[in-house]
């Protein structure tokens, strides 16, 4: 019997010393409760997740997740988290897994410029529970995850990826677009088998460059996990026994989402884009931008530059873009590109007095015949020539009407009248054939008519200047008065 107890005894003591790797006995985990958040879990709990540290150098929310922080900064990422609910997650585990994306979220650099995080909740039904831009700080994103409940029935983790595909990964739910080359990645977080096709669906978000870690839980098929994950499997596949100890995992996907390169720390300089190239690294610009001679600074490309743009006349940069614009005296066409001359001789359009004669891009100004341009090259004045023979043969000069040549600025006389020497006057023309006896009373005849209209019309001219003259001396007096 005294031997018996002092075996016992014995092993005991050599149970109470602490072991290489696991919790020390001071922080050890009591049997059958799970580890706290800020207790280590054992090692060879998590497949691919390594040797478990000790509870001296565990990562979770104290000094150790500080340190790994200060020495690493996670490269920027569009991160997702799809969390199974179903009915074979107690609720108690699902508060494991709240507290697991808690963690998650305490090690990542989120904000808009740097991580950006997304929450899905599936069962049969898929259920965003925030997207990509709704939320920018730590805090807000930890106060939303402890506000999401299960859902119960069905394990649709095809379902799910397709949603994560159409709904959240877009630019409109906040996903950043391609020229940013920020990673988009996906995690999935099952205890059970999926119930549809999820491995064309998984190929298909691999295709479109989305990466995608599987962890399993308890009693998650390891075959539907690698269907699903990303290549190389053995970094993409994670395994736990419980939700008890998922926590464990937050510092093994610190360490896969550490920046490693100038690129994703954020140190690179570059105003745009950084692109890794091993231990170095090269500026570049996004699209409309070229690099300047600094190599790290970018300017807008000069889109009107030769053989750039399709304008027609005059290209105006804008903003990355460019329009097209006419010279003056042109109008630009519907197709946006191309220019028509304008009519600058149409009515409005011009200031000349007479003649408007349009040429390429302007318009000059003429005159009538007879006529010459003014010094101000718009109004026009009679030449002299023209003044004067408007004057000399104008209708009342003389007894007949007189011809004044267009143009040539000489007179001339209607058909039985002679221009006299003064080219200015005309006479009658005399004949030198006999005259019968009858031409002759007619002639008679004739001229005595004259005499007697043009003496009627003398008589009656002289009344009418009469009678002007008493009208006059009439407003004379009216305006007197």
């Amino acid at each position: 019997m005294g031997r018996a107890l002092g075996i016992l005894s014995c092993c005991l003591a050599l149970a109470l010393l602490p072991r290489p790797g696991g919790p020390s006995a001071g922080t050890a985990a009591g049997a059958g409760t799970a580890p706290s958040a800020g207790t280590a879990p054992s090692a060879g709990t998590a497949a691919g997740a390594g040797t478990a540290p000790s509870a001296g150098t565990a990562a979770g929310a104290g000094t150790a997740a500080g340190a790994a922080a200060t020495a690493c900064k996670n490269r920027p990422l569009d991160l997702v988290f799809i969390v199974d609910s179903s009915r074979s997650v107690r609720p108690e585990e699902f508060e494991k897994v709240k507290v697991f994306l808690s963690e998650m979220i305490d090690t990542l650099d989120v904000g808009e410029r740097t991580t950006r995080v997304a929450v899905m909740n599936y069962a049969s039904t898929v259920k965003v529970e925030f997207p990509l831009r709704t939320y920018f700080d730590k805090a807000s994103m930890k106060e939303a995850v402890s506000r999401i409940e299960p859902l119960s029935a069905g394990t649709m983790t095809g379902l799910a990826i397709q949603t994560a595909m159409d709904e959240v990964f877009t630019e409109e739910m906040g996903t950043r677009p391609a020229t940013f080359n920020i990673p988009k990645v996906v995690i999935v977080v099952t205890d059970g088998r999926p119930q549809d096709q999820v491995q064309d669906v998984a190929a298909s978000a691999r295709r479109v460059g989305i990466e995608i870690y599987a962890v399993g839980v308890d009693r998650a098929d390891m075959q539907s996990l690698r269907i699903m994950a990303s290549e190389p499997l053995d970094e993409h596949v994670f395994y736990v026994e419980t939700y008890g100890v998922i926590e464990k995992l937050t510092s093994r996907f610190r360490e896969t989402f550490c920046a490693v390169d100038v690129c994703a720390l954020g140190s690179h300089g570059c105003q745009q884009v950084c692109v890794s190239n091993g231990a170095a690294h090269l500026c570049d610009c996004y699209e409309g931008y070229t690099l300047n001679p600094d190599k790290r600074t970018c300017s807008a490309v000069d889109l009107c530059a030769p053989g750039r743009h399709e304008c027609d006349q005059i290209c105006v940069s804008n903003n990355g873009s460019y329009v097209c614009d006419c010279y003056e005296g042109y109008t630009l066409n519907p197709d946006k590109k191309t220019c028509s001359a304008r009519d600058m001789c149409a009515p409005g359009r011009h200031d000349c007095a007479q003649v408007c004669l349009s040429n390429d891009e302007s318009y000059s100004c003429g005159c009538y015949e007879g006529y010459t341009l003014n010094p101000d090259k718009k109004t026009c004045s009679a030449s002299p020539k023209h003044i004067l023979c408007e004057l000399v043969c104008a209708p009342g000069t003389y007894d007949w009407q007189q011809v004044c040549e267009s143009g040539s600025q000489t007179c001339d006389c209607f058909e039985g009248f002679i221009l006299n020497s003064d080219d200015k006057t005309c006479s009658r023309a005399v004949t030198n054939r006999l005259v019968t006896a009858e031409e002759s009373c007619k002639c008679e005849a004739i001229v005595a008519l004259q005499d007697s209209v043009t003496s009627r019309l003398e008589a009656l001219s002289t009344k009418l200047e009469e009678v002007s003259e008493k009208l006059q001396a009439y407003q004379d007096r009216q305006q007197i008065v």
